[in-house]
């Protein structure tokens, strides 16, 4: 393939997987953002959060085992429509009446399709992406999260006041199918590589799992995927809610979560940079960890008298290490894994944060109910990174030693 035409593909799959996982996270995560003003309306508990968060989650980690097969038979682009036909079906179904049970299932449904996102594009950009440059591709793309996080805290408070929170839901459900259409001309020259007698079996679950605990270091980026995935998912479900709950305003706990949100765009590119060669994956890992659990740690002692200009300071603490750790722990992952296995190990590894997401909003909750405290289940979330923190600490002076 000719320099100048891969540059072109390369470019052109870069900007439309970008806007797809724009558009998942924005579709994901709005939910959560205007969750108060959902709560209100249907006269439910700001702990049930944690519940449907948990539910979204449970879905995730079920699509994201097992659509390999699917992107192999059908397309990584197909795939990436349906994850967000999929999705907008998802946000639509949560409008319909003054249903909490139909609203957990909408959940369910967006959740599900939204965790196909990665993969799928994850497959599109290793296809058109030159070696050297897979590590820089690959956290360009991933700053999509951060981005669609900024846009959900900007727009959805907004759209929420002007329209509702069910005219919200709609506007978006509407975004990600018009997106969705825009994506068919790509079809013909991005699913050029799918295998249409692929076929899907039960055992694609177990063969995940079984690709990452068979690995001491795989396991153990397991395992920080699951602390630092888990803790992101009670970040940006619960913290707009907290804010909230300790008297601020919708408009302005949305503000200053997006603002926050910018540190991370940079932030995904630095810890990336910094790996590169530069300083040993393994520490990276072990200061974000450690950074994660200091900044819940700080959230504990959240209170009504705390100032929005101090609680965006340690939010930003929180966006510079929960949501920047990806780039790292993916790249770390693929180098880890066996020859031709790095995307099982890449899905098994993602699958134990999905595992994350979905057990600690509801530990969030546990800690909610029992102690009334919005701040100490940021902490109690934040104790799994910790650990991570503590275990890695070690990893550096036993790579030194062989």
């Amino acid at each position: 393939m000719p320099a100048d035409r891969s540059t072109k593909l390369l470019l052109i799959i870069l900007s439309a997987m970008f806007l797809q996982q724009t558009f998942a996270t924005f579709g994901r995560q709005l939910p959560p953002i205007i969750a108060p003003a959902i709560l209100a309306d249907l006269a439910l508990d700001p702990a049930w959060l944690g519940f449907y968060v948990s539910a979204a989650a449970a879905s995730a980690l079920l699509f994201q085992l097992g659509c390999g097969s699917f992107i192999l038979r059908y397309g990584a682009m197909r795939m990436s429509q349906v994850a967000l036909v999929m999705l907008g079906l998802g946000l639509a179904l949560g409008t319909v009446g003054p249903n909490a049970l139909l609203f957990l299932v909408s959940g369910v449904i967006g959740g599900g399709a939204a965790a196909m996102s990665t993969p799928a594009s994850s497959h599109l950009l290793g296809r058109y992406s030159p070696p050297k440059q897979a590590p820089l591709v690959f956290s360009v793309k991933q700053t999509a999260v951060p981005a669609g996080l900024l846009a959900v805290g900007l727009l959805g408070p907004w759209l929420t006041g002007a329209t509702g929170w069910r005219g919200t839901l709609l506007i978006a459900a509407a975004a990600c199918i018009v997106f969705a259409a825009m994506l068919e001309p790509l079809r013909k020259e991005f699913d050029s590589d799918r295998v249409p007698t692929q076929t899907f079996r039960l055992s694609d679950f177990h063969t995940t799992i079984l690709s990452v605990l068979g690995a001491p270091d795989l396991r153990r980026l397991s395992f920080a995927c699951f602390a630092f995935n888990g803790l992101q998912t009670v970040f940006t479900s619960y913290f707009v809610v907290a804010l909230t709950e300790l008297g601020h305003g919708l408009a302005a706990a949305g503000l200053v979560f997006s603002v926050a949100m910018i540190i991370a765009v940079p932030g995904r590119l630095f810890w990336g940079w910094l790996g590169s060669g530069r300083v040993d994956p393994a520490v990276v890992i072990c200061w974000l960890a450690l950074g994660m659990a200091g900044g819940s740690a700080a959230m504990a002692l959240l209170g009504a008298h705390w100032p929005l200009v101090l609680v965006g300071v340690v939010a930003t603490v929180l966006s510079a290490t929960v949501m920047s750790w990806h780039g790292i722990l993916l790249s770390e992952a693929a180098r880890l894994a066996p020859a031709g296995q790095r995307g099982a190990a890449t899905g098994g590894v993602l699958s134990f944060g999905q595992l994350g997401g979905l057990l600690l909003p509801l530990v969030y909750s546990a800690a909610l109910v029992t102690t009334g405290s919005y701040g100490l289940g940021f902490a109690a979330a934040g104790l799994p990174a910790l650990v991570v923190g503590i275990v890695l600490l070690r990893a550096p002076r036993e790579h030194e030693a062989r």
